[in-house]
């Protein structure tokens, strides 16, 4: 069995009630279970949230929300891995039979089916722990700059400071949209960004929706896309 499982707690703090408000009239969250629904790649997508209201849009939308995440799971400081892992956890006290497991955020509102069925695939042939969608650095992270105590600039790496930007190796980041996993790897806790494959996505319509500002962005992106 495959399952999506899609992390969302109720209490972030930059944008209240960000994976529930409402984005173009519908709920956040509605667009990543969309995405994972019409990607026909898995036998269940489940929420894991430790809210009812999230709990009760999700099941609205075509999730299942069967139990509720804990206390201890649900501050700001709990990293992803512990989170899946529980919902697999708890998904097999149901009885059900777990392989593959998709975690997939709640704002995603540029998140394609076709990307999660095109890594799947990257995944399955890797071989690796994990797959994820990384992106492209915009400027070569080699000549970063830091601002010292009295204003004053410098290199984080002197050594690259005379070096052409094209000569320099790409960089990429992780894109903030989805984790493939086995349950083994997931249960295992393994760490994520350095047991995986890399699913190279455009930068053009991707936002990491953290802040007020990101949230902006991704609207008048949407726009943009909607107008064609």
């Amino acid at each position: 069995m495959n399952i999506a499982i899609i992390p969302a707690r109720g209490g972030s703090k930059r944008i209240p009630r960000k994976n529930i408000k409402d984005f173009f009239g519908r709920p956040m969250i509605a667009y990543a279970i969309e995405a994972a629904r019409k990607s026909i790649l898995f036998d269940r997508i489940i929420v894991s949230t430790d809210d009812e209201e999230i709990a009760e849009i999700a099941v609205k939308y075509g999730a299942d929300a069967p139990f509720r995440r804990s206390a201890q799971l649900s501050d700001d400081f709990v990293p992803t891995v512990p989170v899946v892992a529980d919902a697999i956890n708890q998904c097999e006290v149901l009885g059900w039979k777990i392989e593959n497991a998709c975690c997939i955020y709640p704002a995603v509102p540029f998140l394609r089916p076709t990307d999660l069925v095109q890594s799947f695939n990257l995944w399955i042939k890797s071989g690796k722990h994990y797959c994820f969608p990384i992106l492209e650095f915009p400027a070569a992270p080699q000549r970063a700059l830091k601002i010292s105590a009295d204003k004053g600039l410098s290199p984080f790496y002197p050594d690259f400071e005379l070096t052409r930007t094209q000569d320099l190796e790409a960089a990429y980041f992780d894109a903030g949209q989805f984790y493939w996993g086995s349950t083994v790897s997931w249960k295992s806790i393994i760490n994520l960004h350095s047991n995986a494959s890399g699913y190279l996505m455009p930068s053009s319509s991707l936002v990491d929706i953290d802040t007020p500002e990101d949230w902006t962005r991704a609207e008048l992106i949407y726009q943009v896309l909607e107008r064609g």
